[in-house]
């Protein structure tokens, strides 16, 4: 059993006060001495003489009377009993429950460590036990490496970057495709999108000030929080204005509206399947085994009703019509009808140069799948739209095929083209927001990728073969993208049940 063998004070230091120390007797081999961080006026510590020497196995603190002018002193010297006290019984309770079974580790340091994680636990000394301080050291050693590792973590938004600027796109199951620019831009509206949700968390939850995105710790209750936040961000800019301030909906200054739009589940799932894509990469480069869509049960899936597209009818109506009184619409209908004759993107379209026209063959490599396949889309020119290259060849300074405006412009002159040539029927088209359908006029939904639209629908009820129109529209074999293009429309229905007449 250890026992305490001596009790002393240290040499006094310069505010007149000095340490407590202790030395303990194990047995004969092993004495050891210990510092207690504790201090005292030494004219105030009273060492017991016992034997005509002194002791100091035994000891007392004088503790004045209590007056007017000593009370910060009486309250200082009784705390240090009651500490010292305390330190004593469980630096022996250390020694003693250590020393039961578990002798060869009973060393300074390992007094010194548990004196240390049980006066941090501030463990009651009925509780000290030798599996106690174990567990403490084991607990330590953890918060430690945890520490470490936090320490030299990268940040969530620093692992983004690595994704969108390093990481190989999938093609057919290897990563081995590029990234196009489109699609960078598009990841950096989720990217600010997170930072704006981590601030908002910051600043509406006063528990939560510190809070971070954590790529080991997202589960899929923040995600269900991300996408409320997406959902309603729309309507936080009073409230929280500093966020879009410093993190604005959109970098794009030539935009009329940069505040945030309200978004529907379209909206949310495109940047979902880019999350969901960002963490497929962290788990299988090894960044972090936790992957929260797994349990994620919201929006998982887009939907898009039956495709709206002008009819050639109405195509050659836009064609023919006389806007001579306004050519700037004019030049912007002709490319929209070009367009139509060629069903490229939008990206692709404004890349076209008269390299791109050969023998009469439209030529080029969709942007789009830049890197994950190199298939080059071939589409012969009709006598429209070749004539509408000769018209412009040349007109463009940067030797583009057209001379294009800005695609925002562009979408804005599609919408005036079919209102100014009386294409205003009603179409049937899904609610962004609510995902409802409801009716409204085409040329107010009009855009650029109308015209993608026109190309394959139209071609599709002449041909029904998908695979030779996304040969020419540059969709790959077995697109669920094209399929959304294809309207089996009442026509085509008849032609299938003419079969078992």
């Amino acid at each position: 059993m250890a026992k305490i063998n001596d009790i002393k004070l240290s040499k006094v230091r310069e505010d007149g006060k000095a340490e407590l120390i202790v030395r303990l007797y194990v047995n004969k081999q092993f004495c050891p001495q210990f510092r207690s961080g504790l201090f005292i006026d030494p004219k105030r510590f009273l060492q017991l003489e016992r034997g005509g020497r002194t002791r100091c196995s035994t000891y007392e603190i004088d503790i004045p009377r209590k007056g007017k002018h000593n009370f910060a002193e009486i309250k200082e010297l009784e705390d240090v009993e009651m500490k010292f006290a305390l330190y004593l019984k469980r630096i022996i309770k250390i020694c003693n429950v250590t020393a039961e079974k578990h002798e060869d580790e009973l060393t300074t340091e390992w007094i010194n460590t548990s004196m240390r994680l049980i006066n941090k636990e501030n463990t009651n000394i009925e509780d000290i036990s030798y599996q106690h301080i174990v567990s403490l050291i084991e607990k330590e050693r953890q918060e430690i490496e945890a520490e470490s590792i936090k320490a030299n973590k990268r940040s969530f938004f620093d692992i983004m970057d690595d994704f969108r600027d390093n990481a190989k796109k999938k093609v057919n199951g290897k990563r081995e495709g590029e990234k196009s620019d489109v699609w960078k831009k598009n990841f950096n509206v989720l990217v600010r999108a997170l930072k704006r949700y981590e601030m908002f968390v910051r600043l509406s939850d006063p528990k939560r000030k510190d809070f971070i995105l954590d790529i080991d710790t997202v589960d899929s209750e923040t995600i269900e929080d991300i996408e409320s936040f997406l959902r309603n961000e729309h309507t936080l800019l009073e409230e929280y204005p500093k966020i879009f301030q410093q993190i604005p909906a959109s970098t794009d200054t030539g935009r009329r509206s940069p505040k945030p739009q309200p978004r529907g589940n379209n909206a949310i799932c495109t940047l979902f399947n880019k999350f969901k894509a960002f963490y497929n990469w962290a788990n299988e480069v090894g960044i972090t085994g936790n992957n929260p869509f797994k349990k994620y049960e919201g929006v998982t899936s887009e939907h898009y009703g039956t495709p709206y597209y002008i009819t050639l009818e109405e195509r050659n109506l836009i064609a023919d019509y006389d806007l001579s009184s306004r050519p700037k619409l004019a030049i912007q209908r002709d490319i929209f009808v070009f367009h139509c004759c060629v069903g490229c993107r939008i990206s692709d379209l404004y890349r076209l140069t008269g390299k791109s026209i050969v023998n009469g063959v439209l030529e080029y490599v969709p942007h789009k799948t830049l890197g994950a396949r190199q298939n080059v889309v071939r589409v012969p020119l009709n006598a429209r739209a070749s004539a509408l290259v000769e018209k412009y060849r040349g007109a463009d300074s940067s030797g583009r095929l057209f001379p294009f405006i800005s695609q925002q412009h562009y979408n804005e002159s599609i919408k005036e083209v079919l209102k100014v040539c009386g294409v205003t029927r009603l179409v049937t088209v899904l609610d962004s927001l609510t995902g409802q359908p409801v009716q409204k006029p085409i040329n107010e939904v009009a855009s650029s990728h109308m015209a993608r639209r026109c190309f394959v629908g139209n071609l599709y009820k002449k041909v029904k073969d998908p695979n030779l129109i996304g040969s020419m529209s540059g969709h790959a074999e077995g697109s669920k993208a094209f399929a959304r293009y294809r309207e089996i429309d009442d026509e085509v229905k008849k032609e299938v049940v003419s079969l078992i007449d």
